[in-house]
């Protein structure tokens, strides 16, 4: 007795020689459904798109802001800077004149 037979349901299986139809059906009703998955993924890229720009607007402020007290601030520090340098109130506390007498 060959052993296709000893078994109940073994003839039934099939290969992937034997086997002529695809996993993926060729319709026009899968054309539908590829259709509405695109527009749901073009309309979550646009949000999305939206969502980017704004937070890049916020970031780009927020560098604005930044790059504005430092400016400020830099400024202040190089007058606060020259001040020291060239202030003749200093150099009068610095040096002292005394008299000598020969």
């Amino acid at each position: 007795m060959p052993i296709s037979k000893a078994i109940k349901g073994l003839q039934s299986i099939n290969s992937m020689q034997n086997v002529v139809k695809s996993g993926i059906p060729n319709k026009e009703e899968s054309d539908f459904i590829k259709l509405y998955l695109l527009e749901k993924e073009k309309t979550r890229l646009k949000n999305e798109e939206s969502k980017l720009l704004l937070r890049l607007g916020i970031i780009q402020n927020k560098l604005k802001d930044i790059e504005k007290y430092n400016d400020e601030k830099t400024s202040q520090m190089l007058v606060s800077e020259r001040q020291k340098l060239y202030d003749p109130k200093e150099e009068k506390s610095v040096f002292k004149t005394m008299s000598i007498d020969y």
